[in-house]
């Protein structure tokens, strides 16, 4: 058996990785998989950077930050895989909420109106709203900076971002520390099953399969242990399937429920599984099936131009300063050569372009593959923006110059 650690944090998506040591499908292709559960993003990296484990449950986003040398020790990472899309919500407190869309289903379904009622209440509310954010460079933050610079909001002169780990965020509420979070499930789900919020916005419909969790590698222990990195990706593929199916998700939810995992009820873990969203204490469900995807559609391919929208928001935003050589190491994160170099002969329907217009699928649209039949569905942004990877700089200037 090979040894392989791998550090996570304790949310919903670290399903593929509970799934493949729990259901045996790790040690299937003959890998000792060790899951050590982290508090922070920031020690998480750390584990990762030097050593201590040799594979991450990370933020797509800040893989290609360490890689960049944005983020504290530069190392060069690589994501051979994502690990899940969506799966994140906004929920801000009843005393903010109160400004916006009082009907919740309307809320949801309507990002855009709801970011302009939201633009509304910070002018009505006692203070610039104190928003929980778990790191600075994590898709939640990139897709609240997106949605919040569509209509008009700076997200660094309108409103405070604070960092804090996700599982800190539920607590932070209850003290009155911050006015709302965003988050990966199930911790905007406990705020709000403990009466301390109400969903604002889902991150499924603010970009529909958005980018989420990838599992990071260095990149130098990747190319050393090539097949030992093949057999993780097999076993991590047939986890993401089995987390899928929705026959599993009563299991899936108890496993996830333990105290070494996420430690949160079954139930409301589960309801997540299944897309269904309660925005507020004793209201009605609202219904999300793409609330979070593990394997189908391809979920799991590391398109490259996902790394690239990535990349374009720290730029857009000031947190990376844009150059050729950046641009051409940002998108050298994500390695579907990697991937499909794992899974070319298991029979997993994968691309065959390694990358693809980000938002520009409005339904469910067969597309070329190298093996079987694959599907992609729909992936646009909620204000009808596409990112082409190829005019990346075209996609910056439409911002005009500003932020917002």
């Amino acid at each position: 058996m090979t040894p392989v650690r791998a550090a996570f944090l304790p949310l919903t998506d670290s399903a593929v990785l509970v799934a493949a040591r729990e259901k045996g499908f790790a040690q299937a292709q003959g890998i000792d998989l060790e899951l050590v559960r982290t508090t922070s993003w920031a020690t998480l990296r750390d584990r990762l950077v030097y050593g201590q484990v040799q594979a991450a449950q990370m933020l797509a986003p800040l893989a290609v930050a360490v890689t960049l040398g944005l983020s504290q020790q530069p190392a060069a990472l690589s994501a051979p895989c994502k690990l899940n899309s969506n799966g994140n919500m906004l929920v801000m407190s009843q005393a903010f909420a109160a400004a916006l869309e009082p009907d919740l289903a309307a809320r949801l379904a309507d990002p855009l109106g709801t970011g302009h009622d939201f633009a509304s209440a910070i002018g009505l509310f006692r203070r610039k709203p104190i928003i929980g954010i778990v790191h600075r460079f994590s898709g939640h933050a990139l897709m609240l900076r997106y949605w919040l610079g569509s209509v008009g909001i700076d997200p660094d002169r309108d409103v405070v971002l604070r960092v804090l780990p996700p599982s800190l965020t539920v607590e932070a509420m209850r003290a009155g520390e911050i006015d709302g979070f965003i988050a990966g499930d199930p911790w905007p789900a406990a705020a709000i099953a403990q009466g301390l919020a109400e969903a604002v916005a889902i991150g499924a419909r603010i970009w529909q399969r958005g980018v989420e969790k990838v599992l990071a590698l260095r990149t130098d222990w990747m190319e050393a242990h090539a097949e030992t990195v093949d057999r993780l990706l097999l076993a991590l593929a047939q986890a993401a399937r089995w987390c899928d199916d929705p026959a599993n998700r009563s299991e899936l939810a108890a496993l996830l429920s333990r105290e070494a995992y996420v430690g949160e009820p079954a139930e409301l873990i589960e309801a997540g599984l299944s897309g269904h969203v309660i925005p507020r204490l004793g209201a009605p469900a609202v219904e999300q099936p793409d609330f979070l995807l593990f394997h189908r559609e391809a979920t799991a391919f590391p398109w490259r131009s996902q790394a690239l929208w990535i990349y374009s928001q720290l730029v857009r935003w000031r947190q990376a300063e844009p150059s050729a050589e950046a641009e051409a190491a940002a998108a050298a994160v994500f390695r579907p050569d990697v991937y499909r170099r794992a899974l070319g002969a298991s029979g997993e329907p994968m691309p065959g372009a390694s990358m693809k217009l980000e938002g520009a699928v409005g339904v469910s649209t067969g597309v070329g593959a190298h093996r079987g039949a694959l599907t992609l569905g729909p992936d646009r942004f909620f204000d009808g923006r596409v990112f082409d990877p190829e005019r990346l700089d075209e996609y910056l200037a439409e911002f005009d110059g500003t932020r917002g």
